[in-house]
């Protein structure tokens, strides 16, 4: 998939590759084809230069956009494993995994190295983080460079002495998860598997037909440009980002759940099929994006171990009343099984190839307790380390949450508060839709509250529910505590 995209942005070098948006929506070309060939040629040029060869680790810390994507696609060619510093995942955990991986070299931006350094406090108010760069190694400049950067990457080398392109497997790219420092995670995908995982995502939307496309995944990116499709990146802005939708039109829309309501809150419309990930997926949240236009609403399954492993389209899941959150049957090539846990397995050629220190396994734990119904279909029950224990009896949210996404629930979760000897309260934490009335709220969700039998929760509680990680998902914890705090005041 990255050569047939080297290839078709050489083909036609004048044709926009990736797009933004000025603050009215009006569409910007922010690289053509050619511009992002010649940016990988040079990027290439350099790090073979600095002596890099297959199989080094280089450490990138560029935010998304064309000139992350030209470092990727010169990582490819070059066959080195780029290991993707995400200010997201925490510093400790950054830092913990690179041990066991010491980038030859660290690629950073202005951005990544103020938040690494002079900006760390300002950048920890909003949840990112990375180490110092200079500790993980060698640290050279991209774009443009700022005072107190590390000099730039020397962008003059030849290009002559450049292999043609590395042939073969290997690891291409080091992920890293959220999780505790004493067992942080880092998910390495060989070339195979990166190359499968787009395959995949190509499957699922015919770009091909020319029209722009909406996202700004590296794994919505490269398999819309081999295709022909120009990319644009999502504003951050949700004002803006509904202009851009009017103003775009795209065919395909990737946007996380978060994006999507923050973009509805705004009054987008939408047209063409739009895709969400990433973060669970109401089929509240999928029709209210039909509603607003698009043809199709598309929850995608998938984790950063395995892209993307199922899909289901918001009628047929909206058309599901049974327990539990339906995310779709398997996608080609993705193999399921449940163990004796009820824990969801996941196998497949895109799957991950190991964990950072430790032997390859075919199977992916993913952490999800699931079941598959009568036509082989995924029905998530909830995480499994999100039990709460209740009066002896073990509760799993996901078989319930379904039932609070009632018409005016923007957002809702059930956590567990302790309650002395090790027992929890069940408690209900609804974030209303703007302009909806709690009591409005609480008439509509009796009906579902009481359904929910003898996982019925013990408190309902309206809030604004914290999202945590580059996803922004729920922030379980903090809810939790969010909660304990509220019901410590009486609230109910």
């Amino acid at each position: 998939m990255l050569d047939r995209l080297e290839h078709a942005l050489r083909a036609r070098p004048e044709r926009p590759a990736v797009l933004t948006a000025s603050r009215g929506g009006a569409t910007r070309v922010r690289a053509t084809g050619g511009e992002l060939v010649e940016l990988a040629d040079a990027f290439a040029a350099a790090l073979h230069a600095r002596g890099l060869r297959a199989g080094d680790t280089v450490g990138v810390a560029v935010r998304p956009g064309p000139r992350a994507l030209a470092v990727l696609l010169a990582l490819w060619r070059l066959g080195l494993r780029g290991a993707v510093l995400d200010p997201g995942a925490g510093a400790r955990v950054l830092r913990a995994r690179l041990e066991l991986a010491r980038p030859a070299l660290v690629l950073a931006d202005a951005a990544a190295q103020a938040v690494a350094g002079w900006a760390a406090p300002l950048a920890r108010r909003a949840r990112l983080e990375l180490p110092e760069l200079a500790a993980l190694g060698p640290v050279a400049t991209v774009g443009p460079r700022l005072p107190g950067c590390a000099p730039a990457l020397d962008l003059g080398a030849s290009r002559a002495g450049v292999p043609a392109g590395f042939e073969g497997d290997g690891d291409a790219v080091v992920v890293f998860t959220s999780g505790t420092t004493s067992r942080p995670r880092a998910v390495v995908h060989t070339r195979a598997g990166l190359a499968a995982g787009m395959e995949t995502v190509a499957s699922l939307f015919d770009a091909r037909g020319g029209a722009p496309v909406l996202g700004g995944t590296f794994f919505v990116l490269v398999p819309s440009l081999a295709q022909g499709a120009p990319v644009a990146l999502p504003a951050r802005s949700p004002a803006v980002l509904a202009r851009q939708l009017a103003r775009l039109a795209p065919g395909d829309t990737y946007l996380t759940p978060p994006q999507l309501r923050d973009a509805l809150g705004a009054g987008a419309r939408f047209g063409g099929r739009v895709w969400t990930g990433s973060a669970p997926a109401s089929a509240a949240l999928l029709g209210r994006v039909r509603a607003a236009g698009a043809r199709e609403a598309w929850g995608v399954y998938a984790l950063t171990e395995l892209f993307p492993a199922a899909a289901v389209e918001s009628r047929e899941k909206a058309a599901f009343d049974a327990a539990g959150d339906l995310v779709g049957a398997p996608l080609p090539g993705v193999r399921t099984a449940v163990d004796a846990q009820g824990q969801l397995l996941l196998t497949g050629p895109a799957a991950r190839d190991r964990y950072l220190g430790e032997e390859p396994d075919p199977w992916v734990r993913t952490g999800d307790r699931a079941r598959l119904d009568g036509a082989g279909r995924i029905v998530l029950e909830g995480r499994c380390k999100d039990m709460v224990l209740r009066r002896a009896e073990n509760i799993y949210p996901g078989l319930y949450e379904p039932g609070l996404q009632v018409p005016g629930v923007e957002l809702g979760v059930l956590v567990g508060v302790p309650a002395g000897d090790g027992d929890e309260r069940l408690v209900a934490v609804v974030q209303p839709r703007r302009g909806v009335s709690e009591p409005a709220l609480r008439a509509a969700l009796s009906e579902p509250l009481r359904a929910m039998g003898a996982a019925r929760p013990d408190a309902l509680l309206f809030a604004r529910i914290p999202l945590s990680g580059r996803s922004r998902k729920p922030d379980r914890a903090a809810v939790s505590a969010l909660a304990a705090a509220r019901l410590g005041g009486g609230a109910r």
